[in-house]
């Protein structure tokens, strides 16, 4: 993360004091991207697509897919330990875990435990199922239990195998998600370094992104009902072998939610941290999508000189890592600063959506 020293914050504005008994603030960022790269070529002829229709649409030009036997907890594990080091703190000092996925394939045991203890950890630790939205409501989280003095210090991850729940043959999700996994660690501050959160749901909109049949419907799909059938997906609709229950999406209905909805919570998110948007040092939206993006930017009437994140381009939807994927990279590069002001907002099935002002680690 040294890459971003070279760089000056505006200084322009500070987050306000809500009165809290003590401030919290993000002391360290990781991320980690699988090896294996897909480019859209490898994807299109499931799909009955090309190469420009992918990029015209969404942005992505390639995407990171895990390994067969690589898990969300090994993804998190790379991300963590990252996080830790550049924070400047070990596992045992962690007062909570938490993991933003919904790509764990259990539905019990959580992952984070499990995660805590690789690290070295015996600290609590709980998932968050909250989709794109979950790396940002666990920021959150973990910045309320900081500044209550609940704990010390909290790691947050965001990750996401996104290729075990997607049907490679479905034209409207195959080509939108990648693999990969972000982490932060947050913990006190003597002035406020994270703003308040903006966050709610519209479950009325639930069906719009869904898993295509839950698991008891797989168990009804099948012959016999039996866990020894269940252990190997059956060849039928909606069921493959790399992606039950699949993931399904009504992108347009997404898409419009995403460019009408968001923009109005992230400027709440920028009044309530007591700052302008002219303040930002940077702004590191959910990578859904390149043109929810740049809309976004627009009905912010962001200044061109500050700095936004378009990982989309090269790491798909990653659904909860997305946000810290992105600010990791940018600081690791030098394009945004260390101790700048940065909006950061997630959204996604649920639907759900949270946002929040941070001082860059």
């Amino acid at each position: 993360m040294t890459a971003s020293s070279a760089l000056t914050p505006k200084g322009t504005g500070f987050i306000v004091d809500p009165g809290s008994p003590r401030h919290s603030r993000m002391l360290g960022v990781g991320a980690y991207r699988p090896d294996r790269v897909v480019m859209n070529a490898e994807i299109v002829d499931a799909i009955d697509s090309s190469d420009e229709w992918i990029r015209e649409r969404s942005g992505i030009v390639s995407r990171h897919r895990a390994a067969e036997n690589e898990s969300v907890i090994d993804m998190a594990e790379h991300a963590a330990r990252q996080a830790l080091e550049h924070a400047g703190i070990t596992a045992d000092q962690l007062g909570f875990v938490l993991m933003a996925t919904v790509t764990h394939p259990y539905q019990t045991p959580a992952a984070a435990p499990e995660l805590a203890a690789r690290l070295g950890s015996t600290a609590p630790a709980m998932d968050i199922s909250a989709a794109c939205a979950g790396y940002c409501y666990g920021v959150a989280t973990a910045s309320d239990m900081v500044k209550a003095g609940s704990v010390d210090y909290v790691l947050v991850i965001g990750v996401e195998k996104l290729s075990d729940f997607t049907d490679p043959h479905d034209r409207g999700t195959a080509f939108i998600f990648g693999d990969g996994a972000g982490a932060c660690v947050i913990g006190p501050s003597d002035t406020p370094g994270i703003g308040p959160t903006v966050w709610g749901s519209d479950g009325a909109q639930r069906d719009v992104i869904t898993n295509r049949h839950s698991w008891l419907e797989i168990r009804d799909l099948l012959d016999d009902g039996g866990v020894e059938a269940a252990a190997v997906p059956p060849s039928v609709e909606g069921v493959t072998a790399k992606g039950w229950p699949a993931l399904t999406m009504a992108g347009q209905s997404v898409f419009r939610w995403a460019v009408w909805g968001m923009a109005p919570i992230a400027q709440q998110a920028i009044d309530r941290a007591g700052i302008k948007v002219d303040d930002l040092d940077a702004f590191i939206p959910h990578q859904a999508n390149i043109r929810i993006v740049d809309a976004m930017v627009k009905q912010l009437k962001l200044p061109p000189d500050i700095p936004v994140a378009r990982d989309i381009v090269t790491t798909a939807n990653t659904s909860a890592a997305s946000i810290p994927i992105a600010m990791t990279r940018m600081l690791a590069e030098g394009e945004i600063p260390s101790g700048g002001l940065a909006l950061q907002i997630g959204f996604g099935a649920g639907l759900v959506y949270a946002a929040q002002v941070i001082v860059l680690p």
